[in-house]
């Protein structure tokens, strides 16, 4: 071998290296992970969230002095790294769409009246006793309500999306 494809092999092991050391890893197409690193991230969101349980609505609120819907996940989410808008419907748009029975801790839930995204809300646990969500409510602030349990919310429920993974 000549010394300029030894340079180069050297500089592809330097670079393999670097990515190694940056949390680069190789994974095969077609792979689906669930990694470590996405679980504590979702627990974080979701204790994080929950330190907010009882802060006050307000409208266009987007702080603990007062939150509404979208506010309040776009500033769970900004603890997190996560960039959201400020609007309800615009964040319906992003992450991979899923199904409400498949959301997990962490997820965004959406919810329609009238045609229209209305409100959105974070998964709080997703189990057999139900679907919670953490979200901000005009009437009571941010708290807690299991979905499949509540007569409001349950029929208005539209899609969920994954915006962490």
């Amino acid at each position: 071998m000549n010394q300029s494809a030894w340079r180069w092999i050297l500089l592809l092991g330097i670079a393999i290296l670097v990515m190694k050391c940056k949390g680069y890893e190789s994974i095969p197409s077609g792979t689906k992970t669930t990694s470590s690193k996405s679980a504590k991230l979702r627990t974080s969101i979701v204790q994080f969230a929950e330190k907010y349980q009882g802060k006050s609505y307000k409208y266009g609120g987007s702080t603990p002095k007062g939150f509404d819907c979208s506010g309040f996940t776009l500033f769970v989410m900004k603890e997190h790294g996560i960039r959201l808008p400020h609007n309800s419907g615009a964040q319906s748009k992003l992450g991979k769409k899923i199904d409400p029975k498949q959301a997990q801790p962490g997820d965004l839930l959406f919810f329609e009246k009238q045609g229209r995204i209305f409100h959105v809300a974070l998964v709080k646990e997703n189990n057999n006793s139900g679907l919670y969500m953490i979200h901000g409510s005009s009437s009571r602030g941010i708290v807690v309500d299991n979905v499949y349990e509540n007569s409001y919310w349950k029929p208005k429920l539209k899609f969920a999306r994954n915006v962490i993974d």
